[in-house]
């Protein structure tokens, strides 16, 4: 008597496989119904795909995974944590935040916002910097992900980027954006559409701005809230604090609420920003005879940083001179020397205006004599300052000649170009001038860029003297 069929029956190796890969598909849909393990698969879809993990070869972008599991492991990244942090905790993500720009651009509005995140007592959720494309050091070939971006934490540390407050300070600390998909799933959010909020302080100060914004943010009952643009057509820059605040005077009446903040008060470069910094100070080190007087042994107390924007910059400059430009931001304050006045037409206006936007090699040998001169008149020491370093993203010759001229009159000269740097510092490497800029001793800068308005603002917090803030 043969077997039953049911006996006699024997898979396919296709069927095995089909039965294999339901059960796969099973499993990962009741895990993904958690919200720790999505957190998970998202960390590690970063390190061995997004960011090519330990199959893709050493060479062109940085990975960041120690940093990015840094991140993903900071300890407000607890739903068990008590109230105002944990499930119950209070959150804002700007999702208006400017992306796919120059990172200085960025950077000033994601300190405010989270200075505004911090007035109105939630915590801000940080997030990873998009690449304006034309800016990427790394060559198209060698991208690993569509939008090249960099953590937060790879460029600045502090409380903007989760950090710790200072002891006492109950404010609930920063949380990523991919720990901001746990605690805070779709379903539970608030949406606060821009156009909603931004028309009622249209064209006011800053603190206006802030105010009205803090009092939205503090009054809403809901733990999780997420600001959201309108349509491209509605509102090109929708941005909390938009591109017009930050080109006016109006942004100067935020100055006390900002700088008294933790956020400004305890930022900081990266540990690979300062690393950066710390393994080239020795080009910095003056070259020549011994000097006549004792010499401080902190290369930047020697030092005149000098930003040159070059490159694309010279029709930014004509288009800034054919709108009457004011400087930038932070750059405005009226106590900080060289000051630009807007003039109205008249022969010579645009020639004068490039003078100082776009400097020949002339001018900033002139400038830099005289900014040596002034700070030195004003300290009423025999201290030398003898080195420049040149912030730059020339690549031509032109440098050369700036280089040569200055060193004909003795100075040692060296610049962005001569930094030795790793891929990770290479990445940041904006950021590595910005800290060579503000720990320099004096600083020149263009008062129309906001590179230079947010060095200006570091050196400011630093508590400098005006007289070490100048412009070309």
């Amino acid at each position: 008597m043969p077997p039953p069929a049911f006996l006699r029956f024997r898979p396919r190796p296709r069927h095995l496989l089909l039965l294999v890969a339901l059960g796969f598909v099973i499993l990962v849909v009741e895990r993904a119904a958690n919200p720790r393990f999505r957190h998970k698969l998202r960390v590690n879809f970063n390190y061995y795909v997004a960011d090519g993990g330990r199959w893709r070869a050493s060479s062109g972008p940085p990975k960041y995974v120690s940093l990015r599991k840094w991140e993903a492991s900071l300890p407000q990244h607890n739903l068990s944590l008590p109230f105002p942090e944990g499930k119950s905790g209070r959150y804002v993500k700007f999702s208006n935040q400017a992306g796919w720009l120059g990172w200085n651009n960025c950077f000033n509005e994601i300190l405010m916002n989270a200075h505004l995140a911090y007035a109105s007592g939630r915590a801000y959720v940080f997030q990873e910097y998009y690449w304006a494309t034309e800016h990427y050091p790394w060559p198209k070939e060698q991208w690993v992900a569509v939008d090249p971006h960099t953590p937060l934490n790879a460029m600045i540390s502090g409380p903007v980027a989760g950090g710790p407050f200072e002891p006492g300070d109950p404010a609930p600390r920063s949380i990523s954006s991919d720990w901001f998909e746990v605690v805070c799933p779709r379903s539970e959010r608030r949406y606060i559409n821009t156009r909603d909020v931004k028309p009622a302080v249209d064209g006011a100060p800053g603190i206006e701005i802030l105010r009205h914004w803090q009092q939205i943010l503090r009054d809403a009952p809901e733990g999780c809230i997420e600001i959201v643009p309108p349509s491209w057509e509605e509102d090109m820059w929708p941005q909390t604090f938009g591109l017009g605040l930050w080109g006016s005077e109006r942004v100067l009446s935020l100055w006390d609420s900002f700088s008294q903040s933790p956020i400004s008060r305890l930022l900081d470069a990266s540990p690979i920003v300062r690393a950066a910094v710390e393994s080239n100070a020795d080009l910095f080190i003056p070259r020549g005879p011994r000097p006549p007087h004792p010499m401080p042994r902190d290369p930047f107390k020697r030092m005149i940083a000098l930003h040159l924007r070059r490159g694309d910059y010279e029709n930014h400059c004509r288009w800034l001179e054919y709108i009457n430009s004011k400087f930038y931001s932070w750059s405005l304050f009226p106590h900080l020397p060289d000051r630009y006045t807007p003039e109205p037409d008249a022969p010579g206006k645009a020639e004068r205006f490039l003078a100082r936007c776009w400097p020949d090699v002339e001018a900033v040998a002139n400038k830099i004599e005289a900014a040596r001169r002034d700070y030195l008149a004003l300290l009423k020491t025999p201290e030398p300052i003898d080195v420049v370093y040149i912030l730059t993203n020339e690549k031509s010759g032109w440098i050369d000649e700036v280089k040569n001229a200055l060193k004909r009159n003795g100075w040692t000269v060296a610049t962005s170009r001569d930094l030795v740097l790793d891929s990770e510092q290479t990445e940041v490497s904006m950021t590595v001038d910005m800290e060579i800029a503000r720990r320099a001793e004096v600083f020149i800068g263009n008062g129309w860029s906001s590179f230079t308005s947010n060095v200006v603002y570091e050196r400011l917090l630093d508590k400098r003297d005006p007289m070490s803030i100048r412009f070309t």
